[in-house]
């Protein structure tokens, strides 16, 4: 084996040649022992500490020798990990460097909360080292009432990120702003930030992230690309946004809530809004208060916008709103209706929807029961049957060809319902799904079966609840 290979095995546990160690520092493998890493010099050094990726691993390096003792005091990029306020105080003071390229501070999971005065000293610190980057995640002890922090000017600052908690951040003086702010990251301010003047103060701003920062969130701006709103409880959305193209919201929203939106080149939409457990927004749908929305989501898919409303009965009729009050929806390509009806029709409330959603191409409509929730009792002069001609009206709907109906039971309504979508649209592909126990030979299904026949430029298919196809008698 010693001979095959030219070189003896060391034995396991045996001490490492003479020599091996410095080449292993900085030798090229030729055994000259040189320690090339020393013979660096201190820019090249920098760049290789720089590519640790924390502070507190380039000061640790001080231990190879005294000249990498204040190395990473002239680091350009400085990331810190759960330091104590304490000592990342300390840490900054140290600095050298009068501008860095990027400063990032995540001391969320420090087991150490900041005060709010410890906020304010780490901005004006922050402020001082001028980056161009810089992320702050901090929290910060809860008191009784809610200080105000001024965010300090950064004038180099293309992308901030700042995540801090139980604050009142306010704005620096009048005058100061972020001239070249290109992204902004701003989340659990305590929903009292004047989001208007912020942007105002940004001229070049093309992305923006708001989460919990105020509840009327309001965007004028020029040069906005993308818009992600996050927060706890909305109360409006006011948005002039030419240059716009993506807008994301996520949040619940509060029963005053209103949106105004002109964004005219926005092509990705993904908004999901719901309601909160003891402040229910009641969304009556086009003044019939039967009905609550209690999720909306709109999206955008293959270009086309898909709108999803989760409707249900209200547990009271207070707080009232009809839906075009508190949302501005662009074109609805695709309509997706999931209704808890509790044994009352809907077809009155869905033929309002599809009004505001006149150019839908394809509608989907799931007929929800929640175990354990009995039918109510429906009356003939019920709400849900208003106006009482519904069933007789007409609307253009020259661009639905698509159908689609989950837990059908071909009740007399449901027949209703889809023979005056027949009427109102060129209908060519219809999908019923229908319920448990329905009788394929009762009422209901022959009045199906018929309104197929007398449309044979539409092709039908119906389903039991498992997949398998069927045929009406």
């Amino acid at each position: 084996m010693e001979a095959r290979f030219g070189r003896r095995r060391r034995r396991l546990g045996a001490p490492p040649p003479r020599g091996s160690r410095r080449r292993c520092l900085g030798g090229d493998g030729d055994g000259d022992g040189v320690d090339r890493i020393s013979g660096l010099n201190d820019d090249l050094l920098i760049q290789v500490l720089v590519r640790l990726r924390c502070a507190g691993a380039a000061a640790r390096t001080s231990v190879l020798s005294r000249r990498w003792r204040d190395l990473w005091k002239h680091l350009p990029e400085l990331s810190f990990r759960r330091i104590a306020p304490e000592a990342l105080e300390a840490t900054l003071a140290q600095v050298a460097v009068p501008k860095l390229s990027l400063l990032d501070i995540d001391v969320f999971l420090c087991g150490r909360s900041f005060s709010a005065e410890g906020i304010a000293s780490l901005l004006r610190t922050a402020a001082r080292l001028d980056p161009v980057e810089i992320s702050i995640v901090a929290w910060v002890s809860r008191s009784d009432e809610l200080i105000s922090v001024e965010v300090p000017s950064f004038a180099r600052a293309t992308s901030i990120t700042l995540r801090v908690s139980n604050l009142h951040l306010t704005l620096p003086a009048q005058g100061c702003g972020f001239p070249v702010l290109e992204r902004l990251s701003m989340a659990n301010a305590s929903g009292r930030f004047d989001t208007g003047a912020l942007v105002s103060r940004c001229p070049k701003l093309r992305v923006l992230e708001i989460g919990e920062v105020a509840r009327t969130i309001t965007v004028h701006s020029a040069t906005i690309e993308e818009l992600l709103v996050t927060d706890g409880q909305l109360r409006g959305v006011d948005i002039v946004a030419p240059m716009m193209k993506k807008f994301t919201l996520r949040s619940s929203v509060h029963v005053d809530f209103t949106m105004s939106l002109l964004a005219p080149k926005v092509e990705n939409l993904l908004w999901k809004c719901w309601s909160i457990f003891g402040n229910l927004p009641r969304v009556a749908i086009d003044g019939i208060e039967m009905w609550c929305l209690n999720r909306l989501e709109l999206k955008t898919v293959e270009r086309v916008f898909t709108l999803v409303l989760d409707i249900g009965r209200p547990y009271s009729a207070t707080h009232m709103r009809n839906l075009q009050e508190m949302f501005q929806f662009p074109n609805i390509s695709v309509l997706e209706l999931s209704v808890e009806t509790r044994g009352h029709v809907y077809g009155a409330m869905a033929l309002n929807l599809l009004r505001i959603c006149n150019a839908v191409r394809r509608l989907k409509l799931v007929i929800k029961h929640r175990f354990g929730r009995m039918d109510e009792v429906c009356p003939s002069d019920c709400p849900c049957n208003q106006p009482q001609d519904w069933r007789s009206q007409n609307i253009s709907l020259m661009s639905l060809t698509e159908l689609e109906i989950e837990i059908f039971k071909g009740r007399g309504h449901e027949v209703d319902f889809l023979k005056l979508l027949f009427r109102c649209a060129p209908l060519m592909n219809v999908t019923l799904k229908l319920a448990s126990k329905v009788v394929l030979s009762s009422r209901g299904c022959k009045e199906t079966n018929n309104i197929f026949k007398a449309n044979p430029a539409a092709e039908c298919h119906v389903y039991r609840k498992r997949g398998k196809e069927v045929i009406f008698a």
